[in-house]
């Protein structure tokens, strides 16, 4: 008979800082549809619009408050010698767990206002069919530690990663 597995959730969180970044980026679309709408209802005088631009404002508020502090609490990573494990999402959340022996690639990415904030996002790319396991929201000195880590452990671990 086999034991019954209590999975936990993964132990660490992304960087603090990500809940500025996902605010500030989700803002920068807000700003554009917001704009749009304004610049609709100057050219065209039309009223209603109005109605429109006020339901706009205010699901753009509830999404920056609520969006950024809901997916700190949700995204979590954990590493060990064997196996990558995340957690991730904001409605629909996932939990992947990817052995070491399977990673093929670490990679690091930043973009311009992910710079900003000093994070940064790692990759770790696996024989799996559903996909790399991805960890959104690292501080950018501790995504670098990671991959190296990850190296290390992918080098020190048997077996051909397919």
């Amino acid at each position: 008979m086999n034991p019954v597995v209590d999975l936990r959730p993964p132990a660490n969180l992304v960087s603090r800082k990500a809940v500025l970044f996902w605010t500030a980026r989700a803002a920068i679309g807000w700003v554009v549809v917001l704009a749009g709408e304004g610049l609709w209802l100057g050219l065209t005088g039309w009223v209603p619009l109005v109605v429109v631009l006020v339901v706009t404002a205010v699901l753009a508020i509830a999404h920056l408050v609520v969006m950024p502090q809901w997916r700190f609490r949700v995204h979590r990573w954990e590493t060990t010698a064997q196996v990558v494990y995340t957690q991730s999402g904001w409605i629909n959340q996932e939990r992947r767990i990817a052995p070491v022996s399977r990673i093929q690639t670490v990679d690091t990415e930043r973009g311009p206002l992910e710079r900003l904030f000093g994070l940064a996002n790692l990759t770790v790319t696996t024989a799996s069919a559903r996909g790399p396991v991805q960890i959104h929201g690292l501080d950018y000195d501790v995504a670098q530690r990671l991959t190296q880590e990850l190296a290390t452990n992918t080098q020190d671990t048997p077996g051909d990663a397919t």
